[in-house]
């Protein structure tokens, strides 16, 4: 059994992630999110909530007693200060697995028309903290995994392929529960996509923008 903890715990695909684990594992699950009374426990044998602030050290470092894994679902304009909280966290609690969520864009790998969409749909400072926090965990010397979703779905499908740093990005969208799938395939084998930056979309996506849009 693998002790989770998973940060941001009330996001979409954090709460998708928890109830596979549930379902499909037998691994215990720490949840910690600013407000605490967002979360109901399924499984108080296996879940517990922790309330707490995401760029604060201290209450990251005691979440993280006895953690095998972080799981960083988190968001948000202080998002480089929170990459650096959780790294620093993280070492002082001597965790070294992390998989954190990022968005697609950080290294301006999205090429063609839909890059240029995804560039103006994202402009005005958002992708910059992002791709500061991508360069925290990525020299970090921890054992991470970023992953970099397309624009986002809530369709009903587990199909998605991979692309790795330096390549192009492909496709336009993904479902939550290809990220969720992808998440959990990694903590049930944490030795995969080690120091990896994994972009993930649905194949046959292809186009300017996404088809939701």
């Amino acid at each position: 059994m693998t002790s989770v903890l998973i940060l941001g715990a009330n996001g979409k695909i954090a709460r998708l992630a928890t109830h596979q684990l549930l379902t499909e594992t037998r691994h215990s699950l720490t949840l910690f999110l600013r407000h605490a009374d967002r979360l109901s426990v399924s499984d108080p044998s296996r879940e517990r909530v922790i309330e707490g602030d995401a760029t604060d050290v201290a209450q990251l470092s005691r979440a993280m007693t006895g953690q095998d894994i972080v799981y960083a679902n988190l968001a948000g304009s202080n998002i480089e200060a929170q990459a650096q909280a959780v790294v620093s966290a993280m070492k002082s609690s001597d965790v070294k697995r992390l998989i954190w969520i990022s968005t697609l864009g950080i290294y301006d790998e999205v090429p063609g028309k839909f890059g240029e969409w995804n560039h103006q749909m994202l402009d005005g400072g958002y992708l910059e903290p992002y791709t500061a926090a991508a360069h925290i965990i990525e020299t970090s010397g921890l054992a991470t995994t970023i992953i970099r979703p397309a624009w986002l779905s809530n369709d009903d499908t587990v199909n998605y392929e991979l692309t790795q740093r330096n390549d192009p990005f492909k496709g336009t969208e993904v479902s939550r529960k290809n990220v969720t799938d992808l998440v959990v395939s990694i903590i049930n084998d944490p030795t995969t996509h080690i120091g990896a930056s994994l972009g993930v979309n649905q194949p046959n996506t292809d186009g300017d923008k996404p088809a939701f849009y």
